[in-house]
């Protein structure tokens, strides 16, 4: 079957959340492109929600969340290449993150984990397979078979440090592959022989955190930590080397800084985590691990109803990213988890509701939707049944929610335990074995709770109904209004700049070159100097002060984008004459920019001149000139 183009749906939904200018970053989950952008009231939400391929849109943890469905990794490929973007990369790292502390917390969370948690479910799985197949008695604990099965499920989790590290450098504004030296630091093989012998010393005896000292660093005592599969230490040294990584770029010449910065940077966090952030850190993990058993131990039942009832709603507002790092942590610390094993049944009781809905509804479009969202829970991403069925009919929500308290219940009841991070629906079964043993209560208690959680979910919803949507039949035979352009009708748009004029194609953006954005023309300017090439009013004004939006008083849309890749300048070497929502004649200044310091900070000048509702006119002709002076007839648009 042909792979389906979305081009098309990726347009609408870069157009709308406000064109790639608004994106400071862009990533998927199991069903969403998550956005961080920089101003969410610029997007047009209730346009986003009605484009045919979008369930809905969620505005959460200081993201703004569009959710596509089990599609997204192909929607996302096409967004990338529509936005010609390369991905989650932060262009505001560093900035002033005005976002509430629970917020910053998720961002941060959700940054760091998401790019490595399908791996990491993948990896999982295979783990689980292993130990599913060994406690059935299909293979030995020695067979070679069993063993390179273990070995590729357990690859990424011994080694979590290194990718973590990749993945929070790039969160934390700093060079991904410092931070996986830093973390192959962590876990070299070498380590285990310098463990070896009598200690030096002891540090700290008698107390919670007595450490035998076996080899110092300059003189000061180094605690020797187990960091394979750690989570905590390499976060901390990561945030810590993307701060001494920016102090090293800013004072270290330019023609040494590529090998000099790194050579700075992990000759200090190297010893600095060994000898402070690793210890520090480990230790709190294992406080914290011990902190979660001993509140879940308080009442394992009660604890699994919360988790159990609550999770959806933490999964629609993104909190349950703060249950990710626990969850890996206690796996660390204590080589099992006990939370979120209550929570991964969860997903049967909302199926169960959407397969009663399915049976008693009329309404073709809804029964319609049911099934591809009721397989789609079978294997844990429910997304498309929260908020394509049960959250909009309310009821059924609910329904789901008590029969995921009742199963998160009875996985506290029975001492449920995840043993690995495993996948999710019917594949996280084999994560309830522990490697090396038989069958327990624990696996048998996985099913108990599926069953318990789907049929009460199922029964609640069949019993108690909810209000059944209309079908609504197209009418057939109601006027439709279509737009009539005059192709005889001509206005023209000066030139902004004073320059060379280049055509769209041979800019080196694919965002502009491709006339994605919309068809225009670009100028390699010779004076720093942007006016208004119309009247109108000043629609959009970046804070970077590198690109203006300007609607002529005839509806022409006309976007300025003073230079590539000048938005990481965060304004500096711009001024900003105007404010958005201006009124402005043709002539008025704009901004003034410094193009020596521009081109001195490593960005180009060219200047694209874009008609951004290019679809509303005919023809957009570009000037034959080759040199341009400012209010210049620059194009001419015809309809």
């Amino acid at each position: 079957m042909a792979k389906k183009d979305y081009t098309g749906l990726t347009k609408d939904i870069l157009e709308l959340v406000g064109g790639k200018e608004n994106i400071n970053s862009v990533f998927h989950c199991v069903t969403r492109l998550r956005f961080k952008l920089k101003d969410e009231k610029i997007a047009k939400t209730d346009e986003i929600k009605n484009l045919e391929g979008v369930v809905t849109v969620m505005q959460s943890g200081g993201q703004y969340q569009v959710v596509i469905g089990n599609h997204v990794p192909d929607v996302y490929a096409t967004f990338l290449q529509v936005a010609n973007m390369s991905g989650a990369v932060d262009n505001d790292a560093g900035e002033e993150n005005k976002a509430g502390l629970l917020a910053r917390f998720i961002d941060m969370i959700s940054g760091v984990f998401t790019p490595i948690l399908g791996v990491l479910a993948a990896t999982g799985m295979i783990k689980g397979f292993a130990a599913l197949i060994l406690a059935l008695g299909w293979v030995t604990a020695t067979s070679g078979t069993y063993n390179l099965l273990n070995i590729a499920g357990d690859g990424l989790f011994n080694f979590l440090p290194i990718f973590l590290g990749y993945t929070a450098m790039k969160k934390f504004g700093g060079t991904p592959f410092i931070g996986m030296a830093i973390a192959a630091a962590l876990v070299h093989p070498t380590l285990s022989t310098l463990t070896a012998g009598n200690p030096l010393y002891t540090l700290f005896k008698g107390s919670l955190f007595q450490s035998d000292i076996r080899i110092t660093f300059l003189g000061i005592p180094v605690i020797m930590m187990s960091y394979a599969s750690s989570v905590i230490p390499i976060l901390l040294s990561a945030f810590f080397a993307a701060k001494v990584e920016k102090g090293f770029k800013k004072i270290v010449p330019d023609v040494v800084k590529t090998f000099v910065v790194p050579f700075l940077t992990i000759i200090i966090m190297v010893p600095l985590t060994f000898l402070v952030i690793g210890p520090v850190a480990t230790w709190a993990g294992t406080l914290l691990g011990a902190a979660t058993l001993w509140i879940y131990k308080l009442s394992p039942v009660v604890a699994g109803l919360i988790l159990g009832g609550f999770w959806q709603i933490f999964v629609i507002f993104g909190l349950h990213w703060g249950l990710v790092p626990i969850a890996i942590n206690n796996l660390t610390t204590l080589h099992y988890d006990p939370v979120l094993a209550t929570t991964v049944m969860v997903c049967f009781a909302q199926i169960g509701a959407v397969l009663a809905v399915m049976l008693k509804t009329k309404n073709k479009g809804l029964k319609s939707l049911t099934v591809p969202a009721f397989i789609s829970g079978i294997f844990g991403v429910t997304e498309p049944a929260i908020y394509g069925i049960t959250l909009p009919l309310k009821k059924p929500f609910i329904m789901s929610c008590i029969g995921g308290a009742v199963g998160g219940g009875i996985i506290g009841a029975t001492a449920g335990k995840l043993w690995m991070f495993g996948g999710m629906g019917i594949f996280v079964f084999p994560a309830f074995i522990k490697p090396g043993s038989s069958l327990d209560m624990s696996f048998y208690g996985a099913i108990i709770a599926l069953v318990a959680g789907f049929v009460v979910a199922f029964v609640l919803t069949y019993l108690f109904g909810f209000k059944d949507p209309a079908n609504k039949e197209k009418a057939t035979n109601e006027p439709k209004t279509v737009k009539v352009i005059d192709r005889n009708r001509t206005q023209e748009v000066a030139s902004p700049l004073k320059g060379k004029v280049i055509p769209l194609n041979q800019v080196e953006d694919a965002a502009f070159s491709s006339e994605v954005m919309g068809k225009g023309v670009a100028i390699e300017p010779s004076e720093g100097k942007v006016v208004s090439p119309v009247n109108g009013v000043v629609t959009t004004l970046f804070k970077t002060k590198h690109a203006v939006g300007i609607t002529s008083d005839n509806g022409v849309e006309i976007l300025i984008h003073v230079g590539m890749d000048t938005v990481k300048l965060e304004g500096e070497h711009f001024t900003a004459y105007i404010n958005q929502g201006d009124t402005v004649k043709a002539g008025d200044l704009l901004v003034e920019f410094d193009i020596a310091k521009i081109k001195a900070a490593g960005c180009e000048v060219t200047t694209p001149i874009i008609i951004t509702n290019t679809g509303d006119y005919a023809e957009i002709n570009p000037t034959a000139k080759k040199a341009i002076e400012q209010k210049e007839t620059l194009l001419t648009i015809c309809g």
